[in-house]
């Protein structure tokens, strides 16, 4: 396959209700979609997170960057193995972003021109177990949105967003267990607001609990001091923003990291399955982890989630439930804190461009 066309959609998404994120509050999601003509005439499309903090661009940069350097590249490339596709996209550094939604709108193309669902070309299962995660809020906030979560989808594990001090973390920590019952997993994701030297005490403080995962508690590097605190650490951490390439994963690995959290929205899916690799030889966990998706790119990085043979913890891929509004023209049901994948060749076949456009004029 050849490419033919390409097109750019930046827009937003609305949310429920004000999202406090470590970094940024929002009311909206901000969304970039690519999709690929090929001169078969299957058509891919990939989707993107656009906030600078989290992918280092903006609506405008990707753009610019897509269309000044990789679509001139793509242009020259055979687009049936996207593997290749990616490695040669990699001769050009940094840029992260871009390569990103290209990868991913390059597996959706092979997929529509195959004519078959990805995570059956890939062999993976149609059943995937979900979490949701408890964004930053007072803790009775957080207890009651835990407790209407659990009712309504069924999740038996929940991520607790912490950072907002030790005290309040654990108070939110106790509200939602009694919210929740005792039945339901938490794990918590500080997203690196304490320091190193903090970082046994914080473990100790959420194990002692009942937590039973411990992301990014600090910024971690794969160091002699990452593996002395994962060594020391009553419960797995799990590593998220220190790990951005197969090349971070297999370093982090090399220095006993136990649990890694691995997001098609952020690598692509060529790089996924590369760190999903590198993982599974070093006897390390694997989490397909949450970016912000919207539905359109929950379903791409679903793909990716099917297969992994025993995850670390349920895939987080759930971020859309918190939006009110969606551009896939089917809704994504959860029920019992898993999804079925419907069976789909390409995902532009799914997506509501009315709607597209629609969003696209607030985004």
């Amino acid at each position: 396959m050849r490419l033919a066309d390409y097109s750019l959609h930046p827009y937003r998404l609305r949310y429920a209700r004000p999202v406090q994120w470590s970094d940024v509050v929002e009311d909206s999601a901000p969304m970039m979609l690519l999709r690929l003509i090929a001169d078969t005439g299957a058509v891919g499309v990939g989707e993107i997170t656009v906030k600078p903090t989290w992918c280092g661009a903006t609506a405008r940069s990707l753009a610019a960057c897509i269309e000044e350097m990789f679509i001139p590249l793509l242009r020259t490339l055979d687009l049936d193995d996207p593997t290749l596709v990616r490695a040669a996209l990699d001769r050009i550094p940094e840029n992260l972003a871009a390569k990103a939604i290209i990868d991913n709108a390059c597996w959706d193309l092979v997929a529509a021109q195959r004519d078959q669902a990805l995570w059956r070309l890939w062999g993976g299962a149609q059943e995937i177990e979900l979490s949701w995660a408890v964004t930053r809020q007072q803790p009775a906030v957080m207890a009651k949105e835990a407790a209407a979560m659990v009712s309504r989808y069924g999740f038996k594990t929940l991520k607790v967003k912490g950072g907002q001090g030790f005290s309040t973390d654990l108070q939110g920590i106790s509200e939602i267990r009694a919210a929740v019952g005792d039945d339901i997993q938490l794990y918590v994701d500080a997203n690196g607001a304490y320091a190193m030297d903090e970082a046994f005490d914080y473990a100790k403080a959420l194990a002692d609990a009942g937590i039973t995962y411990l992301e990014d508690p600090c910024a971690l590097v794969p160091d002699a001091a990452f593996k002395q605190l994962q060594q020391e650490s009553p419960i797995p951490l799990l590593v998220d923003f220190g790990c951005w390439s197969p090349r971070d994963a297999a370093l982090f690995t090399a220095q006993g990291a136990q649990t890694l959290s691995i997001k098609p929205g952020r690598f692509g899916l060529s790089s996924c399955r590369q760190m999903q690799t590198i993982a599974q030889s070093s006897n390390c966990g694997v989490v397909a982890g949450l970016m912000g998706e919207s539905a359109l790119g929950t379903l791409a990085a679903l793909q990716f989630a099917a297969t992994i043979p025993s995850p670390a913890l349920p895939a987080e891929l759930t971020w859309f439930l918190a939006m009110e509004e969606q551009v896939l023209s089917v809704p994504l049901a959860v029920s019992d804190g898993k999804i079925t994948l419907p069976d789909f060749a390409g995902l532009a076949s799914l997506v509501d461009w009315a709607a597209l456009k629609s969003c696209g004029r607030h985004g």
